[in-house]
């Protein structure tokens, strides 16, 4: 029998503690416009879930959406203005929440949500892991050339 408490306390106290469920891996997504202001809001969730004590297993960036937005004369196909928006993406990863301190730490960040940005909680998949990564042209072209010339070679001994 493996004794997982400590000397001085009998092992039923350990029974009459509630069982609180937790959350798995879950991605607090922050979406907006301005780089600073979302810098700083994902500085802001990451400082309140360490706070609340929340374990915070990663946070990165994701590479910038480009877009370009263009704005029509009234009753005319011709371009008024054309403009250039980058929307920038920070994700702040969150493992093992507990559903007793996820309403709370939700309620605290969006109420500190500044003006024209975007927060969504959502569970971890790979999609997201794939989205992390800037893929490498060159280093996808030299593959391709290599899957063209008969794929990699193996040494025999």
């Amino acid at each position: 029998m493996v004794r997982r408490y400590s000397i001085y306390e009998p092992d039923y106290l350990e029974k009459l503690k509630p069982n609180i469920p937790l959350y798995d891996t879950l991605n607090v997504q922050i979406k907006g416009y301005d780089y600073p202001v979302i810098e700083h809001y994902q500085k802001f969730v990451h400082h309140v879930a360490e706070s609340m004590g929340i374990d915070v297993e990663d946070s990165w960036a994701v590479p910038p959406q480009h877009l370009n937005i263009q704005k029509y004369k009234p009753q005319s196909t011709l371009v008024e203005a054309e403009y250039k928006l980058y929307v920038y993406e920070r994700n702040v990863q969150v493992v093992d929440l507990p559903s007793t301190v996820a309403p709370v730490f939700l309620e605290v960040i969006q109420a500190a949500l500044p003006e024209g940005v975007s927060i969504s909680v959502h569970e971890h998949t790979q999609e997201h892991e794939e989205l992390r990564y800037i893929p490498d042209s060159q280093l996808l072209e030299l593959k391709t050339e290599l899957d063209t010339l008969g794929g990699p070679s193996t040494k025999r001994k």
